[in-house]
């Protein structure tokens, strides 16, 4: 076979993605515990004016409800630790817990944290402290990016906190109960301009609809999705996780893309648009640019995700 995992990665060479979400989430990753925590709170106040605000209505938080109710039930002083141990990574059964949960779990339980500070049902950050200057920098940062590339670094913030799943040995990942797939009669279907390949557009189709069976049924049993700045992720077992715990009520927009032969009948298309999510609502969404690599079957060997520089970067289909 003439293509491996790490030689489909390298299809579409051109596509630029937005380089300073990693950047500015190993900055962030940098500052002290007190200012990422703080960096965290200044950054939900300024939710809905300098920042994109979330929607954390999506996320059901069921299976956080009784963690969130044991915090709102301690003292100022122990909230303000839980959150600290959380930071530090430390070893402690809400650090425990936390690590396993899904990423919308993880985003929705600070988001309805940062609510409950502004009500003063929990801790909020000392009244006057200030941001360091490398906190103040990595918040300017932050202001300064796309309104999808925001979300993201704040997303990558509090997915890395709680302890460390590497230690804990075998666990099962908590995420949001699954929902059901829309049903035939009510899905809609997208259109590519200058993209006619059944298996791209059942790849969109299916994953608006929440049909992740379906959906991992086009790929090859040893195919791999690689999420935006994520290696990639190996497996039909694997990838089907990825979908049930991170992607659903997703909604994929692509508009163009280019298709052309590679070898050994293998096709490798690119095709760029806007993907919305439960966290960033109706009016904004992310640049994306789908990169595809198909074998002779029209299965999906390869698919990656790229979160784009810029706007203009949704025009660019050279290879």
């Amino acid at each position: 076979m003439p293509y491996t995992i790490d030689s489909a990665r390298n299809i579409f060479p051109s596509t630029l993605s937005a380089d300073a979400v990693p950047a500015t989430t190993a900055r962030f990753a940098q500052l002290s515990v007190e200012d990422q925590l703080a960096l965290i709170w200044f950054a939900y106040l300024e939710m809905g004016t300098n920042i994109t605000i979330a929607a954390p209505g999506a996320a059901n938080m069921q299976f956080a409800e009784n963690t969130l109710d044991a915090i709102k039930k301690m003292t100022p002083r122990e909230q303000s630790q839980v959150m600290c141990d959380l930071a530090n990574r430390a070893d402690t059964p809400i650090s425990r817990t936390y690590a396993i949960w899904s990423p919308n779990l993880k985003l929705g339980f600070w988001y309805r944290l940062g609510e409950w500070m502004e009500q003063g049902l929990v801790a909020p950050i000392p009244e006057g402290y200030a941001l360091s200057a490398n906190a103040n920098a990595v918040l300017k940062a932050i202001r300064e990016l796309e309104p999808g590339q925001q979300i993201t670094v704040l997303r990558n913030a509090v997915v890395d906190m709680g302890y460390d799943t590497s230690k804990l040995g075998s666990y099962t990942s908590v995420a949001e109960p699954m929902v059901l797939p829309t049903a035939p009669g009510e899905r809609s279907q997208v259109s590519i301009e200058g993209i006619d390949n059944a298996t791209v557009t059942a790849y969109m189709d299916n994953l608006n609809a929440n049909d992740f069976d379906a959906l991992i049924e086009l790929f090859t049993d040893d195919g791999a999705l690689q999420p935006p700045f994520r290696k990639p992720i190996v497996g039909r077992d694997a990838v089907l996780r990825f979908f049930r715990e991170e992607c659903q009520n997703l909604k994929l927009i692509p508009q163009r893309g280019i298709a052309e032969p590679a070898e050994d009948g293998y096709t490798q298309l690119k095709i760029t648009g806007k993907c919305q999510t439960p966290w960033f609502g109706a009016d904004v969404g992310m640049n994306i640019a789908w990169r595809f690599l198909l074998n002779e079957d029209n299965k999906i060997f390869f698919v990656a995700i790229d979160l784009l520089a810029s706007p203009k970067e949704l025009l660019n289909l050279i290879r």
